[in-house]
């Protein structure tokens, strides 16, 4: 008897702690030792080298990763100027995205080879966010934000960069959107959900972009306009910008949608509540699922502030200092409800008499699947704040440490920023960062109509603000195994985390 209940003691320990074991392995973790100091990250399978943009240092820094469990920085590639933004690697090529040193002069995509040796300039548009390859690696699509600033609201755009014939003799196309501007032959096309809001700004130094995703056969993109709440299809062969699409706004006011909503509250309390989310996304990936294009978003949000150019200008305002409208309460002021939740003054008031009708936040503190269309396919809802009350409910909302927790929950919650797309074993997934609280959620996109989550892992290692993710398959990992990157602005870091555990994982 004592001997069968030894084994079934036994049985029942493993098995909880096979329930137990996450599929997320950490592995290892460079540290620069400075806030800025690692925001993107490339990989280089030849080498088995990370090449990571440092904006504290104005450089991109080469971290070896043969080793995973002891990654090292290697090498510096100086940058300077303006400084790096991105960088993306297509076999022996290394793209880096350079802002100039003045907010009105035009950035430059630069080239260097794996040892940093360099290969060529490309000049593009006004301060580009963000750059990727097509599949082929045949071109570079960069988001040029063209940020307002220094007195100056310079022209949004993407640039395509054709390196087909090499980095040494690339050719530039710069696509901006001056075609929608008031008065204009497009401007009729656009929709009411693009924010188009800045006093005194065209269309096109309205549109900032921040993101692209490439199809996978390399013609077409798809580019966040975050502050716009809007997608932007181009044709890549052409080129030309096809559409650009609103994204409309999500009802917190759902049940499975709700938010937490104060700062003030004292507790955890994801509810619904009369507030319309705009997506606001930052980063974007693309994929094919039974020959149809989709996209995912993670919908940080963002918004614009007052500066020396809009000294009457400023976006954000607390509910409390609005004044609402019926069917709107006033109760609802209460710092413990939605009273210190942070709005656009740009929306909600429909008949312009200076009472808010209805409420929109910033961001929609989850993930969404869109059609090629810009058409909604699913949205994760509270999910992702759901998973950081279970695992970390002590850095809920959090800024990045416990003794902050709750500060985030009237501004953008937990703040979805990254993504990466990849497969582990037989199943694809999309892993998003949480920017604040430093988690990252893995879902299942087998569907892409009814995405599973399969774990959400709480990093407690130091890692703050994944700014960047990137997946490494296991055939061109280090170790051979599927791997995820992630460069974490705040901290400075890099981990390196072995998701192999995926293939098996359910939930």
């Amino acid at each position: 008897m004592v001997v069968r209940l030894m084994i079934v003691v036994a049985i029942l320990s493993w098995s909880a702690g096979a329930a137990a074991a996450s599929p997320f392995v950490h592995l290892g973790t460079y540290d620069s030792g400075a806030n800025g100091g690692a925001e993107i990250a490339a990989y280089h399978a030849g080498t088995k080298q990370l090449y990571v943009n440092n904006t504290r240092a104005g450089s991109v820094d080469v971290i070896a990763i043969t080793d995973p469990s002891a990654p090292r920085k290697v090498a510096s590639i100086a940058i300077g100027a303006g400084g790096p933004t991105s960088v993306a690697v297509h076999g022996d090529w290394v793209a880096v995205a350079v802002q100039a040193e003045t907010s009105d002069a035009p950035g430059e995509v630069r080239f260097f080879a794996p040892d940093g040796t360099a290969l060529g300039t490309a000049t593009i548009g006004i301060a580009p966010d963000m750059l990727t390859f097509t599949p082929d690696g045949s071109k570079v699509v960069v988001a040029n934000e063209g940020e307002r600033g220094d007195m100056v609201d310079p022209i949004g755009g993407v640039s395509i960069v054709d390196v087909s014939k090499g980095p040494a003799a690339a050719t530039v196309t710069t696509l901006d959107f001056s075609a929608f501007d008031e008065g204009a032959a497009r401007h009729g096309e656009l929709e009411p959900s693009v924010r188009i809001y800045t006093p005194g700004a065209s269309v096109a130094q309205d549109v900032e972009p921040e993101y692209v995703a490439i199809s996978p056969d390399g013609e077409r993109a798809w580019v966040t306009l975050q502050e716009n709440n809007a997608l932007a299809v181009l044709d890549l062969e052409t080129p030309r910008i096809v559409d650009v699409i609103g994204l409309g706004f999500k009802d917190h006011g759902v049940e499975g949608h709700g938010l937490d909503a104060s700062d003030r509250d004292g507790r955890i309390n994801i509810q619904p509540w009369p507030v319309r989310g705009m997506y606001q996304p930052d980063a974007i990936v693309a994929f094919v699922h039974d020959g149809e294009p989709y996209v995912v978003t993670a919908n940080e949000g963002d918004s614009r502030q007052a500066d020396d150019d809009e000294p009457g200008f400023k976006e954000e305002a607390r509910v409390r200092d609005l004044d609402l409208e019926t069917p709107l309460l006033d109760e609802l002021k209460d710092k413990k409800k939605l009273g210190r939740l942070k709005v656009t003054r740009t929306l909600g008031d429909t008949d312009g008499d200076g009472k808010y009708e209805a409420l929109y936040s910033f961001g929609a503190r989850s993930i969404s699947v869109w059609r090629g269309d810009g058409s909604l396919v699913w949205d994760s809802g509270e999910q992702l704040a759901r998973a950081v009350e279970r695992a970390n409910p002590d850095c809920f909302n959090c800024n990045g440490a416990p003794d902050e927790r709750d500060t985030r929950s009237d501004d953008k919650g937990i703040e979805p920023e990254g993504l990466a797309l990849g497969l582990v074993g037989e199943r694809r997934f999309v892993f998003v960062g949480l920017e604040r609280v430093g988690g990252v959620a893995a879902f299942d996109i087998g569907d892409p109509t009814a995405p599973e989550l399969a774990h959400y892992e709480s990093q407690r290692r130091g890692d703050r603000s994944p700014e960047g993710l990137l997946f490494l398959p296991a055939a061109t990992s280090p170790n051979g195994k599927a791997m995820l990157v992630l460069a974490c602005e705040l901290s400075g870091t890099v981990s390196l985390w072995d998701v192999s555990g995926l293939a098996r994982s359910r939930g």
